[in-house]
């Protein structure tokens, strides 16, 4: 027997950007859109508003509620991060801590070259532009890294608005990199890119060995889930 959709029924016919104030929202059928914390969805571009509103008018009879990543996002930052902003400032610090992109493959000799050849340069420009200077070690072993630029990670995060904020914290989970995310929230990695440069290990190893459903199928959920914070990104440039 067939089970049942449990996703919600679209409830309205069309959703659009509006202005609200000096911000910007999403209306449904003109009624502007709320967080769970029942906070208006006010929003520091149009752009953004427009996404979030493509978001919603691409939804079929049904609603998949898991698909809407820049409402729930945005959610996330309006509801959460005003009070948690140096929490997530010390879990910017902690991904430092054993930051993917510092941990080199120990062989072979073409897969060590590929991931340099990707990480080497935002770990420089980390730690250039960012005062974020990681130390690379080979394998899994963690090793400690310096109270200063754990310290600078943490400044960095804290410098940021609460959009971009939440931006950094979505990208250390996703990429398991700190410096990736820093990368993706100043522009100078596309967040798609980075994604792609978080699993060059993984993608290795597929390459040889092949991959089952399962883990393409949660592959492409994250690959679906940073092309969105790319749009998150470019959308907050206005």
């Amino acid at each position: 027997m067939t089970e049942p959709d449990a996703r919600p029924k679209r409830f309205y016919t069309s959703a659009a950007a509006q202005r609200l104030g000096e911000a910007w929202t999403v209306a449904l059928d003109g009624r502007t859109l709320k967080t769970p914390g029942r906070a208006a969805l006010a929003l520091p571009t149009r752009s953004l508003a427009e996404a979030i509103a493509e978001e919603w008018d691409a939804q079929g009879e049904r609603i998949d509620l898991l698909g809407l990543h820049l409402t729930r996002l945005a959610n996330v930052t309006l509801d959460r991060v005003p009070e948690t902003r140096e929490a997530l400032a010390d879990e910017v610090a902690r991904y430092c801590e054993t930051d993917l992109i510092c941990h080199i493959a120990e062989e072979p000799e073409d897969l060590i070259a590929l991931e340099e050849g990707h990480w080497a340069p935002i770990r420089d420009w980390a730690a250039d532009t960012l005062g974020v200077i990681l130390v690379p070690t080979e394998g899994i072993r963690a090793e400690p890294q310096p109270d200063a630029s754990l310290e600078a990670a943490r400044d960095y995060a804290l410098s940021l608005d609460d959009f971009r904020l939440a931006a950094l914290a979505l990208g250390c989970g996703l990429y398991g990199s700190a410096l990736l995310a820093m990368a993706v929230v100043e522009g100078v990695l596309s967040a798609e890119d980075a994604f792609e440069s978080s699993r060059l290990d993984e993608a290795w190893q597929i390459a040889r060995w092949g991959e089952d459903e399962e883990s393409a199928a949660a592959t492409e959920a994250k690959r679906e889930e940073a092309a969105a914070l790319g749009v998150w990104i470019r959308a907050l440039a206005g």
